[in-house]
C-alpha cells in the first residue's frame, strides 16, 4: 500500500510541475514544490528553481512587484530548502545549499551555504551543507 500511495504522490507531482512549466517557469524535474506554495504566475518565466531544491507549504515565491512595476529574476540555487510560509521577494537570488528559515522574508539575496531566517531575513549561520532537498548536513 505505501508503495503504491508513493506511486500516485510521484505522478500528482509530475503533473504539477508540468502545469508550473505551462507559465513559462524553469524548475528542475528534480526539485520539489508543495502542494500548498505559491509560486508567482503573472511573471512565471522570471521564477527559476534548481535540482534537489524544496519549497515548503505556504512559502511564497515572487517574481514581480505591481506597486514598484518590477518584473524581475528570482533564482532558487541548487540543493536549497525553503521553509514554511517563507517569503522570497522580487529579483532575490538564493545561493546554492541554503536554508531559509520558516516565516522568513527574504529581501537580499542570500549566499551560498548559509541559513536565514528572520524579518527581514539575517544569516544566523554560514559555511553549512545540505544534501538532498536542503536537509542539513552534519
Amino acid at each position: 500500500m505505501k508503495k503504491i500511495r508513493e506511486f500516485i504522490r510521484l505522478i500528482v507531482i509530475s503533473i504539477r510541475m508540468w502545469y508550473l512549466r505551462c507559465y513559462g517557469m524553469k524548475i528542475s524535474p528534480t526539485a520539489r514544490i508543495s502542494f500548498g506554495a505559491k509560486l508567482d504566475k503573472t511573471n512565471g518565466g522570471g521564477i527559476f528553481v534548481d535540482e534537489e531544491s524544496y519549497i515548503a507549504s505556504g512559502a511564497i515565491v515572487f517574481a514581480h512587484d505591481f506597486s514598484r512595476g518590477i518584473h524581475s529574476k528570482t533564482i532558487i540555487g541548487k540543493q536549497c530548502f525553503i521553509g514554511a510560509n517563507a517569503i522570497i521577494m522580487p529579483g532575490i537570488t538564493i545561493g546554492n545549499n541554503s536554508i531559509i528559515g520558516a516565516g522568513a522574508v527574504v529581501t537580499r539575496d542570500v549566499p551560498a551555504n548559509t541559513i536565514v531566517a528572520g524579518n527581514p531575513a539575517k544569516v544566523i549561520r554560514s559555511g553549512i551543507q545540505t544534501g538532498k532537498y536542503g536537509k542539513l548536513q552534519k
